[in-house]
C-alpha cells in the first residue's frame, strides 16, 4: 500500500538519503580504522621515535587508545556526532576549526574546476562532433582523439608543474603558489581540470555523433533550424544523461586530483592540509580531512544523479543514475 502512494520522486530522494547514510558509515568505519590499522604502536608513531614514555603514554590518551576497541569507536562516533573532530597534535587547534578554514579554498577550486569542465567538454565534444559528421574532416577527428588521449595521461602534477614553468616562471603572467589574489585561480583550475575535459569531451563527441544522426536532426537541419538552436535545443538535452553519467565519476574523482595540485602550488586547502597532517603523523587531522573530502564526493555523486533524474525521469523508476 505504501509503494503505491509514494511518488518516484520520493522514492528517488529516500534511495539517494540511504545510500549517502551508508557511504557515511563506510567513511566514519574507515576513518576510524586509520589510526588502528597503522603498524606499530600508533601512540609511538604519533609521538616520534624520541618521544619520551611520558609523551607515548598521552598521546595514547589523546588518540583514546587506553581504552577497548568498541569504546574508542563509540567515542568516536558520539564525537562526530556533536561536532567534535578531535584536537591536532601539531598546533593544538580544533579539527573542525582547521577544516572551516581549508573547507573554502578546497570547495572553490574544485566546483570552478567542474564548472570548466563540463562547460569545456560539452562545447568541444559537439562542436568536434559537428564538423566531423559525416566523416567530414577526418584529420580534425584523428587529430582531436591523439590531443585528448595524450593529455588525458598526463599526471597531475606534471601538468601544474609545467603550467607553473611556462605561465608563472617564464612569461611572469601567474602567480605559481598561494591564493591571494583572483588570478591565484587560474593554474590550479587549469591543472585540475585539463584530464577531465579530454574524458568528457570524448564521450561527448561520440554520444554528439549518434545523436546527430537520428531522424529528428534531420529533420531539423532540413527545416534550416539555425545551428545553435539545433545544438542547445534538440542535440544537448538527448546527449546530457549519458555524458553525466560518466560525468559523475570522472568529476568526484577531481577532489582526488585537488590533494596533488594543491601541494603543487602551495594551495591551502584540505588537500595540502591532509598531506602536511601525514608528514607530521596527525591522525585526528587526517581523520577529520579524509571524512570530509569523502563525504563532499558522496554528495557530489548524489548531486549528479538528481540532475540526471530530472533531465531524465526514467532513472526515478531505478532510483540510480550515475551511481
Amino acid at each position: 500500500m505504501l509503494d503505491r502512494i509514494r511518488s518516484p520522486w520520493l522514492s528517488f530522494l529516500l534511495s539517494k538519503a540511504g545510500e549517502l547514510l551508508l557511504a557515511l558509515c563506510v567513511l566514519v568505519l574507515l576513518t576510524f580504522l586509520l589510526v588502528q590499522l597503522v603498524p606499530g604502536d600508533p601512540a609511538r608513531v604519533a609521538a616520534g621515535v624520541d618521544a619520551s614514555v611520558a609523551d607515548v603514554e598521552a598521546v595514547r590518551i589523546r588518540l583514546g587508545l587506553d581504552q577497548p576497541v568498541l569504546a574508542q569507536l563509540w567515542s568516536y562516533v558520539t564525537g562526530l556526532l556533536s561536532g567534535d573532530f578531535g584536537t591536532s597534535f601539531r598546533t593544538g587547534q580544533d579539527v573542525s576549526t582547521i577544516i572551516g578554514v581549508r573547507l573554502p579554498f578546497t570547495v572553490s577550486i574544485a566546483f570552478l574546476a567542474i564548472g570548466v569542465t563540463l562547460v569545456v567538454a560539452i562545447a568541444l565534444g559537439l562542436t568536434v562532433a559537428g564538423l566531423t559528421r559525416g566523416n567530414r574532416n577526418r584529420w580534425l577527428d584523428v587529430s582531436f582523439s591523439w590531443l585528448t588521449a595524450g593529455f588525458q595521461t598526463l599526471p597531475t602534477y606534471v601538468v601544474g608543474a609545467l603550467l607553473v614553468v611556462v605561465f608563472s616562471v617564464t612569461l611572469g603572467l601567474l602567480p605559481a603558489a598561494g591564493a591571494n589574489s583572483p588570478e591565484s585561480y587560474v593554474l590550479p583550475t587549469i591543472a585540475l581540470a585539463l584530464a577531465p575535459i579530454c574524458s568528457v569531451s570524448r564521450v561527448v563527441r561520440r554520444e554528439a555523433a549518434n545523436v546527430l544522426e537520428q531522424d529528428y536532426m534531420r529533420t531539423a537541419r532540413g527545416w534550416r533550424i539555425s545551428l545553435a538552436k539545433q545544438y542547445a535545443v534538440y542535440a544537448l538535452p538527448n546527449l546530457l544523461a549519458s555524458t553525466l553519467t560518466l560525468s559523475g565519476l570522472v568529476l568526484a574523482s577531481m577532489l582526488g586530483g585537488a590533494v596533488i595540485v594543491e601541494s603543487v602550488f602551495a594551495w591551502p586547502g584540505l588537500g595540502n592540509g591532509v598531506v602536511e597532517a601525514i608528514i607530521e603523523r596527525d591522525y585526528p587531522v587526517i581523520r577529520g580531512i579524509i571524512l570530509v573530502l569523502g563525504l563532499i564526493a558522496a554528495l557530489l555523486n548524489i548531486v549528479i544523479d538528481i540532475v540526471l533524474a530530472t533531465i531524465d525521469p526514467r532513472t526515478l523508476r531505478s532510483g540510480k543514475a550515475s551511481s
